[in-house]
């Protein structure tokens, strides 16, 4: 260590204090324009209060999580590798995340781009901030994994899965905040019930954070969510594509 060091090296580490006014603030913005993701993240940063630390805490008590943190792999370049991509077959998790990101045109990088536009220490070398990339990067994996979609509902419900397995706020208040404006838009959508559904389908499956992903990918899809105890989004599929296409959180 040099006589030069910046002295802000040891600063301690602190969760980030909840700013409710900032997520509500940052929702309304949301629900004015659904494709502006910058407004999830900023959602996130304001709630997610110690559940980031708690999270990555938790990873470090199974052998797999540990080993995931020990190698602290970056996913993005993976899923935004295209060569990578292409071996995994058709059935299996990375042949349909491949045709899933395919039929959108999404790259991980992309969502990294609009975390750093409210999160200038995105990209910091810590080993919780490296969790909470990972919770980023893995999103677009729960979406093939639990079967909902990118429409408003679709990602009411991944969020609030998201929030039964991490426990972190922001997730509860998008899923919930997009259930109750999904039901204002629309009565006959059941969007309350499908968050719902959802949050418990996210309690009851195994803690996915921690998973090796890589490894998944190669496995064929209906038996990973049988072995991960990921249960059908049955109320989500009971809106009609037509319908879940037009939703457009105009309230």
């Amino acid at each position: 260590m040099t006589a030069t060091a910046d002295f802000q090296t040891y600063s301690r580490f602190r969760p980030q204090k909840l700013e409710p006014i900032t997520a509500l603030r940052a929702f309304r913005r949301l629900i004015r324009d659904k494709e502006d993701t910058a407004q999830v993240f900023e959602i996130m940063r304001a709630l997610s209060g110690g559940s980031i630390a708690r999270g990555y805490n938790r990873m470090l008590g199974t052998m797999e999580g540990g080993r995931q943190a020990f190698l602290r792999e970056e996913l993005a370049h993976k899923l935004d590798d295209p060569v990578w991509l292409s071996q995994f077959p058709a059935g299996s998790v990375g042949g349909a995340y491949r045709e899933f990101r395919e039929a959108r045109g999404f790259t991980a990088e992309g969502l990294a781009d609009e975390a750093r536009k409210v999160a200038p220490l995105a990209d910091a070398p810590h080993p919780v901030i490296w969790y909470s990339r990972r919770l980023r990067d893995i999103h677009d994996i729960w979406h093939v994994l639990t079967g909902y979609g990118t429409d408003a509902l679709g990602e009411a419900c991944v969020v609030s899965f998201s929030y039964g397995q991490t426990r972190n706020l922001g997730f509860a208040f998008i899923g919930w905040g997009a259930a109750r404006e999904i039901q204002r838009e629309v009565r006959t959508v059941p969007a309350r019930r499908a968050v719902w559904q959802a949050y418990r389908n996210g309690k009851a499956a195994r803690w996915l954070p921690g998973l090796d992903y890589e490894a998944l990918f190669e496995q064929p899809l209906d038996q990973v969510r049988d072995r991960l105890n990921i249960r059908p989004a049955t109320v989500y599929q009971t809106v009609p594509a037509e319908v879940l296409a037009g939703l457009k959180l105009r309230a």
